[in-house]
């Protein structure tokens, strides 16, 4: 089997335009020229890519896999040329990212702007949903993913710590109190993330123990609980990075704060198995470890703004 890249590249700029006129005119054909392509690729592959009427085309469904694999191949290809360029910094094409949702619009999104500027040749498409993409599934050259990382068969690369905290509002510890250890909090409301019942905590002496907690309040969505705890509604468990500015002016403290959570959860960044890391996902991972190397909710636990009974307990670098 012999399939040319022009080929494949007039495919994937048909399926992107719907319009085989239009794309054919991007390579110098005529309409009738980039129809005969596509079904001479379509007889090589031995299945019908596209669905055609008089006035529309369409991707079948063995177009849709054959797009992934098609983007994949020009990929490596141009990947494998910007390799060979004297120049490491000249990096061209596209990169799919996926992320969750509020880390991304608050530490990648924000980033987005200098690193397109620093590789103007690059695009970049961002993924950000709440759910694990499957990265290889879905043709995703990357992911950002955050906590302790199952086992996989996915490379990963830690770019920042990520740990986790104890909180609650200045309305509810003037109600009830500081809780002053683990017998405490589980008798107080805690707010509940996807019905997660169980706090596995470090204490002061290395000892792990689980809370099995209890509360009024659960959600699947992050934001909400932090919602609830900034109302006054009970004590929350937050990653740092989501609550910074909250602990900054005091809107919520930390409790328990020589307690650490555990699994102590980091930050990665992953790839598919079984490819090499491309220029611009090396670029693009180099970049973000940077930054995240300057934002201290992301390399340490930040002093409550009234000094706390305890002091804080700055999680080790693993």
């Amino acid at each position: 089997m012999s399939i040319d890249l022009k080929s494949l590249e007039l495919f994937v700029r048909v399926a992107a335009l719907s319009a085989i006129g239009k794309a054919g005119s991007e390579f110098g054909l005529s309409p009738t020229a980039a129809t005969q392509r596509l079904q001479a690729l379509e007889a090589t592959v031995g299945a019908q890519l596209f669905h055609r009427t008089t006035r529309t085309i369409s991707l079948s469904a063995d177009g849709e896999i054959f797009l992934t694999h098609a983007k994949r191949i020009l990929g490596d290809v141009e990947e494998a040329l910007a390799d060979l360029q004297p120049d490491p910094h000249n990096i061209k094409g596209e990169l799919r990212v996926a992320c969750p949702a509020s880390f991304g619009c608050l530490y990648i999104s924000t980033y987005v702007t200098e690193f397109l500027e620093l590789h103007p040749g690059v695009t970049l498409q961002l993924t950000m949903n709440d759910t694990v993409t499957d990265i290889v599934e879905n043709g995703m050259d990357m992911a950002i993913r955050i906590g302790a990382l199952p086992p996989s068969t996915l490379k990963a690369r830690k770019l920042a710590d990520s740990p986790r905290l104890l909180v609650a509002a200045p309305k509810y510890l003037d109600r009830y109190g500081f809780p002053v250890g683990l017998d405490d909090l589980r008798t107080r409301n805690c707010l509940i993330r996807e019905d997660l019942r169980t706090w596995s905590l470090m204490l002061p002496d290395g000892t792990l123990q689980d809370v099995k907690i209890c509360g009024n309040f659960s959600s699947t969505s992050a934001e909400a609980i932090t919602e609830a705890a900034l109302s006054g509604l009970g004590i929350a468990r937050k990653c740092t990075w989501e609550i910074a500015d909250q602990l900054a002016d005091g809107t919520l403290i930390l409790v328990l704060e020589d307690h650490t959570i555990t699994p102590f959860w980091e930050v990665f960044a992953v790839r598919p198995p079984s490819r090499q890391p491309s220029t611009r996902v090396r670029a693009f991972t180099d970049f973000l470890k940077a930054k995240f190397k300057t934002t201290p909710a992301l390399c340490k636990r930040p002093l409550p703004p009234c000094p706390p009974a305890h002091p804080a307990r700055l999680p080790e670098d693993m």
